[in-house]
């Protein structure tokens, strides 16, 4: 764990650390989602998402060669259940329609969490004056929230309406 929390700075490094496990855990999580997703836009999605998750994990990188800071060594308990749920929403014996439907809802449950873990950060780093940072956490956040309502608008357009 981490060292007693002594500051924002503090606060912000522990929360960098967390988003780069989570998004670490997510790469590898994303090639089942997709292999499982029966709709071709849904694993298209997922495949898509997967390339952009890479890209924050190296922008994650970028972010802490640029605060000096190793972002290993922590590990998100929060993503790890995220995923395990994911997992058991792929075992799941259920009809391709209603597969979808679960892995959209266990997908934005993800992006959920990581539109807050996002927003959070990007916060910290504009409140501690790191314009680099803050930008390229906003451009993450940006891109997880356009997930969410991608896999919203699939969900309501017809994904739901099928699994009934």
């Amino acid at each position: 764990m981490f060292d007693k929390l002594k500051s924002l700075d503090d606060l912000f490094a522990e929360q960098l650390k967390d988003l780069y496990s989570a998004e670490t855990q997510l790469v590898k999580a994303l090639p089942d989602m997709a292999s499982e997703a029966r709709d071709a836009r849904l694993r298209q999605g997922f495949e898509t998402h997967l390339q952009e998750t890479i890209n924050q994990v190296s922008r994650l990188e970028q972010i802490g060669r640029g605060l000096n800071l190793d972002l290993t060594g922590h590990t998100c308990k929060a993503m790890q259940g995220l995923v395990a749920e994911g997992k058991e929403t792929i075992s799941e014996d259920a009809t391709d329609e209603v597969k979808d439907a679960a892995l959209i809802a266990a997908a934005q449950r993800v992006e959920h969490y990581e539109i807050s873990g996002y927003g959070t950060a990007a916060h910290y780093a504009e409140r501690l004056g790191h314009t680099e940072a803050a930008s390229l956490l906003r451009q993450t956040l940006q891109e997880e929230q356009l997930t969410d309502t991608k896999l919203n608008d699939l969900a309501k357009s017809y994904i739901n309406q099928r699994a009934m």
